[in-house]
């Protein structure tokens, strides 16, 4: 806390005679600063050094001190300066309203200088307890955001290794992670002033949604590598396997859920994702066989990022396709495969999600 000698009052009052008195009683203590009009008060409120009490007189030409009060009170600048009225004015009704605006004591003349010194004294202890709190609590304040900060990106670090984890398994899909997380965010904020999905796709969501996306083929640890890593057409046999990656994952998910000692929101997301980004709008996907709006909004916006990057990456068994080959595709899958609306969302916005995929693009193989 600041000494009091550092402490700043302004005495308002056109009587010179007044500022004298009160010049006198105070400066053995602090510093003061006067002004003869509400005009110039105004103006020596907003310059250094900034006052920590006003002794505001009420009965003054020109402006009177209830006016001064009302623009010290709308400037964002002075709002928060305690206000002492001074004033001839010794009737009840005078110093209720004096209080009643917002002033945070009343004194009458004559001055009485103990009680003077004493009302001032408790005024700046006050204001100094205020300050001390205000900036106590934007310390508090910074070193919670601070710490949010760090468990955000301990977060996402964490989904990310996961991730990578069972990217592990399956390396042909190189930054498929970092693509489908993309596109996942970037067609979610297209979508969110759509009437359908408007109140769902909020700017929370969005961010969880996008937190969320790379745990889509987390399952696929569960895949065996003869399955996972074949380069080539999988039998009837082993796509019945490889399509347990979707419970797998969602079921993984779901422990890790358990274990947590609170919910962890983005977790939710991630389970509907991992599990049903497979599904089709019109029931022909796995595993369950949801339709339509059955399926969570998540998962149909997963679906259609994690066939964009299919079409578009380089597998053992194919070449990746050119941009407008996969656009007639997409097209294609709408109402079918795909969310009507998600999918013309996607394709009006086609060349932003080209774009993301360029930036995260694989690897050229070796021709050697």
């Amino acid at each position: 806390m600041p000494d009091i000698a550092s402490q700043t009052i302004l005495i308002v009052d056109d009587s010179p005679e007044n500022l004298t008195v009160l010049s006198e009683l105070l400066q053995p203590i602090y510093l003061v600063r006067a002004a003869t009009s509400g005009q110039k008060a105004l103006r020596i409120a907003v310059t250094a050094p900034r006052p920590d009490l006003i002794l505001l007189d009420v009965m003054m030409p020109e402006m009177d001190g209830y006016q001064v009060f009302e623009q010290l009170r709308a400037n964002p600048a002075t709002r928060d300066i305690p206000v002492i009225f001074v004033t001839a004015m010794d009737h009840i009704e005078a110093e209720l309203h004096g209080l009643n605006a917002g002033a945070v004591d009343y004194i009458t003349k004559p001055i009485v200088p103990p009680i003077m010194l004493a009302r001032v004294h408790t005024q700046l202890e006050l204001k100094r307890a205020r300050d001390w709190l205000r900036d106590q609590n934007g310390y508090l304040e910074a070193e919670i955001a601070k710490r949010m900060a760090e468990n955000e990106l301990i977060q996402e670090v964490s989904i990310r290794a996961l991730a990578h984890l069972a990217e592990t398994r399956d390396p042909e899909t190189g930054n498929h992670i970092l693509r489908t997380q993309g596109y996942v965010q970037q067609l979610a904020l297209e979508l969110r002033t759509h009437p359908r999905f408007a109140s769902t796709l909020n700017d929370r969501y969005i961010q969880l949604l996008a937190r969320s996306a790379p745990l889509h083929d987390i399952g696929k640890v569960g895949i065996p590598d003869a399955v996972l890593q074949k380069p080539g057409p999988l039998t009837p046999e082993e796509w019945s396997i490889m399509k347990t990656h979707a419970q797998l994952g969602s079921e993984a998910i779901e422990l890790a859920e358990r274990d947590a000692a609170e919910t962890v929101e983005f977790l939710f997301l991630a389970k509907e994702i991992a599990h049903w980004h497979h599904e089709k709008w019109d029931g022909s996907g796995y595993p369950d066989g949801l339709a339509g709006d059955a399926i969570p909004i998540s998962a149909r916006i997963m679906a259609i990022a994690d066939v964009f990057d299919a079409l578009i990456s380089r597998r053992v068994y194919k070449k990746p396709l050119p941009y407008a080959e996969v656009q007639t595709i997409i097209a294609a899958g709408r109402g079918k495969h795909f969310d009507p609306d998600i999918t013309d969302t996607f394709l009006a916005h086609f060349k932003v999600f080209c774009a993301i995929a360029d930036r995260h693009g694989d690897p050229v193989p070796d021709p050697g």
